[in-house]
């Protein structure tokens, strides 16, 4: 990329400077606040709805917004890193989230609650690549399985604690309160951020391409805009109706309009990469190892965000519970896969990711399983969700690491760009697949003179064993991924001495 100036290799030192893992740590905390924002509204929406007066499919743009807005700037992240330093793109990212935190704080109305949604979910979607593009510039080959297990704690314990936090806050206070909390954690993260990040990497001079990002807005927001508009209707006591009734026109029609645009969208940056300027660099998938991590992450993403959607209807609607006890039951998978992840970083180090990939997979498979049979004993969903949480704790960290280690320097950012917009896309259209099959199956047994709920439970478990097939597909896939050569000289060098990690901790020579 014109204009960027990496730092000297890390792995020069095999080590990581006090700088350097400041900047990391600094990261990390503060994409746990913004990751925790995305789900803490999860059982708010009730709240909401009641004192703003609002009807459900007019709250429901409060999660819908944040997706679309996150499917639209994650694409556009591996330019702005490219584009500008560190310390700029760590204030853009943290400074949106704050200012967008401080707006839904202050809402007396639904419009500018939304408007916060949006600005907060502006700032998320670029502090995640961010982080994964800096940890790859600054982390040794033979260190960074451990660092992204880090990484891994924050993608998966934030969300976990999300709906738990926001159970117990509701219980006592009001829904602005979440807002309020999150807000001067979101200030301190900043402040501290602005007087301790460093700069990994230079500005360049690359000037925007104001085609690609037109086109980027009109292909992947109506895109998952219109696979989420697949499965609406699709939750819930409607099902059966929305299954018969199809999908809503708007929604196909957003389909169609998203796909020709993201086929525009591919030929300009193709056309753009010719003069070293694409704002998303395609060339990241001439690396076979990253286009088989991608795809794998495509159905392992599908397969998980549909049982995620689907798993909380079946227990508030058939089993009776309430949102606080749905995300009580959800919070010890989250918790184990967090607590497992860094665990998992340090084997990634010594066996690389297809020994842990493969019977990581198999719990996943192994633990959706349990969970379609669709038990009335909620400790059997909870042993079902844990096993599968346990098991992505084994996918996570190595299918990150090898996807990010396999590309060149200078495409980190496109490549964390790419794995990003990849998790939006794929867990949209998994939800929307596995919802749409619910729904189809619950109309079947309304038809067949079953009860509603007796319809969602039979469609949540039609759902949840195409889920584990698609959970099998994966294993297969797992067998061809490869470690990069960089990460396998690494590992099977002679370790230069014992050097502190991101932890403090000093690990052992393998």
């Amino acid at each position: 990329m014109p204009g960027f100036s990496a730092p000297a290799p890390a792995h020069a030192a095999d080590t990581l400077s006090p700088r350097d893992r400041s900047v990391i740590i600094l990261l990390l905390v503060s994409a746990f606040v913004v990751i925790l924002n995305e789900t803490i509204l999860s059982v708010a929406l009730p709240p909401i709805m009641k004192d703003l007066d609002l009807a459900e499919t007019t709250a429901q743009w409060l999660t819908t917004g944040f997706m679309l807005t996150m499917a639209v700037v994650i694409p556009t992240t591996g330019y702005l890193m490219g584009r500008f330093s560190t310390r700029q793109v760590f204030a853009l990212a943290m400074s949106t989230f704050t200012v967008g935190t401080l707006i839904c704080a202050l809402s007396p109305s639904f419009l500018p609650l939304l408007i916060g949604r949006i600005v907060q979910a502006s700032g998320t979607a670029v502090m995640m690549p961010l982080l994964m593009t800096t940890v790859m510039n600054l982390v040794p080959p033979r260190r960074r399985g451990l660092v992204m297990g880090n990484i891994s704690i924050v993608i998966s314990v934030a969300p976990a604690l999300g709906p738990t936090i926001s159970g117990l806050i509701l219980s006592f206070a009001p829904w602005r309160a979440l807002f309020v909390l999150v807000l001067p954690i979101a200030v301190a993260a900043l402040l501290f951020g602005l007087r301790r990040i460093e700069n990994v990497n230079e500005a360049s001079d690359q000037p925007a391409d104001p085609l690609s990002v037109l086109l980027v807005g009109v292909g992947f927001g109506p895109l998952v805009y219109g696979l989420t508009g697949v499965s609406s209707g699709g939750s819930g006591e409607g099902a059966a109706d929305a299954a018969s009734g199809g999908a809503p026109v708007a929604a196909v029609v957003c389909l169609v309009v998203g796909v020709l645009s993201l086929g525009l969208f591919v030929g300009r940056q193709l056309a753009l990469q010719k003069q070293e300027r694409p704002l998303l660099d395609l060339r990241t998938f001439s690396s076979r190892t990253f286009t088989v991590a991608v795809v794998l992450m495509v159905v392992m993403m599908g397969a998980m965000f549909g049982v995620v959607v689907l798993l909380p209807i079946f227990l508030q609607k058939v089993l009776g519970l309430s949102t606080l006890s749905v995300g009580l039951m959800m919070l010890p998978g989250g918790l184990a896969m967090g607590l497992l992840a860094p665990l998992v970083g340090r084997l990634f180090d010594r066996v690389g990711p297809r020994p842990l990939l493969v019977p990581g997979l198999s719990a996943v498979v192994v633990g959706i399983g349990i969970m379609s049979r669709v038990p009335e004993q909620p400790w059997l969903i909870v042993l079902g969700h844990v096993i599968m949480s346990l098991g992505l704790a084994f996918v996570f960290t190595p299918l990150m690491t090898t996807a990010m280690g396999s590309l060149p320097r200078q495409r980190y950012g496109h490549g964390s760009a790419i794995v990003g917009t990849v998790q939006q896309v794929a867990g949209a259209a998994g939800a929307a697949l596995l919802v749409s099959i619910m729904a189809r199956v619950a109309a079947g047994t309304v038809d067949s003179g079953g009860s509603a709920l007796e319809g969602i439970s039979d469609g949540t478990s039609a759902a949840f064993t195409l889920s584990a097939v698609l959970g099998l597909v994966t294993v297969v896939i797992a067998l061809f991924v490869r470690r990069s050569p960089e990460e396998a000289a690494a590992a099977e060098s002679p370790e230069p001495g014992a050097s502190q990690d991101l932890t403090g901790e000093e690990p052992t020579a393998g």
